[in-house]
Order: C-alpha cells, then structure tokens, then sequence
C-alpha cells in the first residue's frame, strides 16, 4: 500500500489509497455507504440457508431411520454447515446489521437462538465486548480464547502451566470447548451473572424455550432425532469455535495494553482476513473478512465482499489461507517483546521449572 492517502470520500481515488494510513473517522466515513441492510437480501439469505437446513436434517433422519448411513453423514455434515449458517445470520442480527429494523433482527436472532443453543441478548452483550476489548492485554476474559502472555505463563506454578497448556490443548480447545460452551456454559449468563435480572432472563428463556423443542422433536421422531440434532450442533460448534479462534489467534495478530489499544489496530492489526474456498466462504456467511467486520460491524456480511472489491489493499490486510491456519492450532502465548504469538516449544524455562 503506497501513495498519499486519499480522502474517504473523493470516490474512485480512494480505491488506490493508502487506506494503512487513515484513522478510524475516516474508515467510518468510507465504510458508512455499506451498512445499509437489504430487507430484501436479508429475506433470501435467510430462505436459501433455512429451507436446505430443514430440508437436510429432514433427508438424514429418514436415511438413519432406514439405516442408510452412507448417505446420512454427508447429510449431517451439510446440515452442521447450513447450521453454521444460521449462527452467523443470529449473529449480524446482534449487530443489527442483517434487516433493516431491530424489531426484525431481535426477532429472528431469538428464533435462532433456540437452533444454535445460544442464548441471543446474553450473547450479544458478551460479543460487543469482545469487539470493544479484544486485543486489550488489560482487558482480557469476556468473549475471547484465554491467552496469556509468556511472562505471564513462566511466573505461574508449574501446576498453573500445566493447566493453560491443557486449555490450550487443540483436542480441548475444538474438542471439548465446542460441546462445553454450547452445551453448558451457554445455560448460565457466565462472565455476567451479577448484573441483575437481564442475562437471567435470556438465558433462562432460551433454555425453556430449548427444552420444549427437543420434547417436541422427540414427540415428533423420537430420541434418534434428538440425538441426530446434538451431533449437528456438535459438528458445527467445532467449526464455529474454530473460526473465532484463527480470527484473532494467528502469530501476526496484535495485542497492546489500554493505554496504546485502538478498535481501528485491533480491527486492522489483530483480526485475520481468513481467504477461503467459495463453496467454505459462502457456508460462513464472509466471517473470514473478519478485520473488514471489525473495523464496522454494522455491515451486513453479504456486503463485505464489495468493501473488498472497492478496496484491494485489504485483501492483503492480514491474509490467512486454510492450509496457512492449520498452524494456528500450535500458538499459545503473547511474546510481549517479539511482538507476535508464539508455540510453547518457543518457550525457555529453567530446568527444575518445566
């Protein structure tokens, strides 16, 4: 990215800006024309991931109703990614970025709660703070993968580290973490339970509202049903925390006190452009634009696409293939003075200490 920075608003020339240089008044300027949510795209977006969730979960319970297995799996794992989907729609609803009016976007991200085990105004208010906090060494704790920094990690007892690289273990972190936090922790309001009746209340009429389902369902078709709804949910739970976590956890990623953090570094700096296959990108819903959507969470995620395409310079911004992600899973720790995450094994503890 060379050349003077133009102005947000001088048209085609800021196509070919500096845009590394512009500060977050002029992102907001530049960005503001794509915030603009399409009752109409939002209606569509909605039927073609809905009707083929339905459509999928339908065809695999009679395949394993007839003990067609083979055809059952890819059937589940298509509905585990429309359902991935679906979570992402719920999602730009609590940004109020997916319809036009909040009514619409409270509405249909309730709804949707109940499908994804996610308890929508719980977790809207605990992902506005991770998008206020994240990157923030001084804020760490709410809506975020627990990182410590490597000081941090050598000053624990070895009890201490013990426990971080068992969190941080990739079989806990995709495996039990997904089944944990949609399963369990998403039953209690945690990180907010002292704050009155309010994420009592979302939880609590989620999980009511979750258990009539599953009586229904298994009313309906029986326990296979329910138990083939648990494996999607599981299936997904594991790509959907597998996302967040390459989204800020990548070695180039940044992480600064209170005293330098900005949302437009933290956006531009510390949140990955994740460049996948079509086929991946579109069952994501363009989460993988991820420093774009942080940078103004208000655009709608069918929007995303086009900030790109008027503004090259940020399909470089942070750029993360799926096979370069992989190596993601191996990062651990905050190097506080090389400036970067860093595996365990990069680590040097005294001898009696390991």
């Amino acid at each position: 990215m060379t050349g003077a920075a133009a102005h947000p608003s001088s048209g085609a020339a800021s196509e070919t800006a500096d845009v590394g240089r512009w500060s977050a008044a002029q992102w907001s300027r530049a960005l503001a024309r794509f915030r603009s949510p399409s009752n109409r795209r939002a209606a569509l977006e909605l039927a073609i991931t809905l009707v083929p969730f339905i459509a999928a979960w339908v065809l695999a319970r009679v395949a394993l109703a007839q003990s067609v297995y083979w055809a059952a799996l890819p059937l589940i794992i298509i509905a585990s990614g429309l359902l991935v989907r679906l979570f992402l729609i719920q999602h730009d609803c609590g940004h109020g970025a997916f319809f036009a009016h909040r009514r619409a976007n409270d509405g249909l991200g309730r709804l949707l709660g109940v499908l994804t085990l996610t308890p929508y105004a719980h977790w809207r208010r605990s992902h506005a703070s991770h998008h206020a906090t994240h990157g923030n060494l001084d804020r760490r704790g709410v809506g975020d993968v627990d990182t410590l920094t490597v000081a941090e990690y050598v000053a624990r007892s070895r009890w201490g580290r013990w426990r971080y690289r068992l969190y941080r273990h990739p079989l806990v972190l995709f495996g039990i973490g997904p089944a944990y936090l949609f399963l369990l922790s998403h039953r209690i309001p945690a990180g907010f339970m002292r704050l009155g009746w309010q994420p009592w209340l979302s939880t609590m009429g989620t999980n009511l509202a979750i258990v009539a389902a599953a009586a229904l369902l298994v009313l309906a078709s029986g326990v296979g049903a329910l138990l083939m709804q648990v494996a999607i949910v599981l299936l997904a739970a594991v790509a959907g925390v597998w996302l967040f976590y390459v989204q800020h956890q990548f070695e180039r990623s940044h992480w600064t006190t209170s005293a330098g953090w900005t949302a437009r570094d933290a956006a531009l700096m510390g949140s990955s452009h994740y460049v996948l296959p079509a086929v991946i990108r579109w069952f994501t819903a363009n989460i993988g634009v991820h420093h774009v959507h942080h940078l103004s969470s208000r655009i709608p995620f069918y929007r995303l696409p086009d900030v790109l395409a008027t503004y090259p310079a940020l399909t470089k911004t942070n750029r993360l293939t799926l096979r370069e992600s992989f190596a993601c899973a191996k990062l651990a720790l905050w190097d506080e003075h090389r400036g970067h995450l860093v595996r365990f094994a990069d680590v040097r503890l005294d001898p009696g200490e390991n």
